[in-house]
Formats: structure tokens, sequence, C-alpha cells
């Protein structure tokens, strides 16, 4: 299932979501002209467990590892993160997500510490948002399209669903991982960010009624 878009028009304009993508496009665009290469930009952005910088933590949060990736990451965070950052205000909003991206990274380095590879990507910090959201609106709904075989349609399921199934499809490829594997996707970092999501959205919300049209 991909998701596309959720019902819940933002009552007001998300600057520091567009910020994001924006920073994100444009470190993006800094990767493809590294004049060493694109895949030497992972480690020039990236965040290498065997050589820790809390400079690398965050650059880390706005590199990545190619089209697929950058595309899938912005595109979560276009969907939910307007919604969350109208919730919280502009401010708490970024500070929430760079704490969501620390709490993703640092869980990934718990099980992938020593590691000579670089971790890169929003993933985590867009996780966060996707917790955040989860919390303040459970009751909303996400279109995604789906495709099985020759089947193509687009449906809409609750957010709490595509949320949950999403966030056991992370302990699931976090659990599987082996010892023996190198690269792939971040599942742990994906657990710490949902996670951190989760929690600090209590914090991080302004008090105010939770309501929208369709």
């Amino acid at each position: 299932m991909i998701p596309l878009r959720d019902v819940i028009p933002s009552r007001t304009t998300p600057w520091v979501t567009w910020a994001l993508i924006a920073a994100n496009v444009a470190v993006f665009i800094r990767q493809l002209s590294d004049p060493a290469g694109f895949e030497h930009s992972f480690y020039r952005f990236g965040l290498v467990p065997a050589h820790f910088t809390w400079l690398a933590v965050l650059t880390s949060m706005f590199a990545h590892g190619g089209w697929l990736h950058i595309g899938s990451n912005m595109l979560c965070l276009w969907i939910f993160g307007d919604n969350v950052e109208d919730r919280m205000g502009h401010l708490r909003y970024l500070v929430f997500y760079l704490l969501a991206g620390v709490a993703a990274a640092f869980l990934e380095l718990h099980f992938d510490a020593g590691s000579p590879l670089p971790q890169l990507g929003a993933s985590g910090a867009i996780a966060g948002v996707m917790g955040a959201y989860l919390v303040m609106y459970p009751h909303s709904r996400i279109h995604v399209l789906v495709l099985f075989l020759f089947y193509i349609d687009v449906i809409e399921v609750p957010a709490i669903v595509f949320l949950v199934i999403w966030f056991l499809l992370q302990l699931v490829g976090g659990f599987g991982r082996t010892a023996a594997e190198t690269g792939g996707v971040a599942f742990w970092a994906h657990i710490g960010g949902f996670a951190a999501g989760v929690v600090a959205a209590a914090f991080f919300r302004r008090p105010q009624p939770e309501w929208w049209t369709r």
C-alpha cells in the first residue's frame, strides 16, 4: 500500500514542512553533484557508527540513497507533516522533528554499533511524525494506492490501521535482521523514531480541539 494523502485539511500554512522538504531536496541535489561520486556522498553526509559525530547525526537526516528513497520519504512527510505541524505549531514541530531524528539515529546505532557503513535518510524523523499523527489523529483516514498483481485501486483506510501495520512491519524487519547483513533498510531507526513520536506527541501538541471537514 502506497499512501497518497489523508483526509484532514491543514488549518495553517505548513512552512516548516515545506522548508524540511526543500532542505532534503537541496542536500540530495548536492549529493548528485558530489565530484567524488554519488555514493561517496553517503560518507560525507551520512552517520557512520564507527566514526560518530554529532554533525553527522544532523546531516544524515537530510541525505538519501537514491530517487526512490527521497521520493517515498518526502511523500510521507508531505502527507503527515502538515497536520502535525498544524497541531504543534511551527517552532515546536521543528524541535520535535529533529529530536525524533536523533532518537531514531541512536536506536539504530545501538543495534549497529561499530559498523563502517553510513546511515542516512529522513525516515527516522518522519517516522516520528507518523507516530505523532497516530496519537493526534487516530480517527483520520488515509487514501492508499493498492498494487497487487493486476489489481490496482485507491482505497481509504483508517489511519490507525495503516500506521499500526506499518509499525509492525518495521518490527518484523528489525528483529528479522541478522548480524551477517550489511546495509539495507534501517528498521530500528524507523522503530525508534515512531516510538519517540508517540511518546513526545503529548508534550509537543498544543491544547486545541481536533476537528476537520471532509
